[in-house]
């Protein structure tokens, strides 16, 4: 009778010098393991912090992206609409 362990998602040692692509990663990597149900109330609560955390340091990221594309751009954004990322994602429900 083999015994399977259940396979923790990895957290890096310190979050936040993770590259956007690998913090994006992490937090798949947290929504799988929340959504297969597996974790006792603890792990998932603790995963869960975890996934607030990640999800508000990418909000940010992304929105000094945008300011920096903005400043880049200058007045060439003029008549340009950026499309809000939370508002595609509610048209998409």
């Amino acid at each position: 009778m083999t015994t399977e362990k259940r396979k923790k998602p990895e957290q890096p040692a310190d979050p936040s010098a993770a590259s956007f692509e690998q913090s994006i990663q992490r937090l798949e990597q947290i929504v799988s393991a929340l959504e297969r149900g597996e974790l006792n109330l603890d792990e998932s609560l603790k995963l869960f912090e975890e996934g607030v955390s990640l999800s508000r340091r990418l909000d940010s990221r992304l929105s000094d992206a945008e300011m920096k594309v903005e400043q880049l751009l200058g007045d060439e954004t003029v008549g340009f609409d950026v499309p809000d990322a939370s508002k595609a994602e509610e048209e998409e429900d």
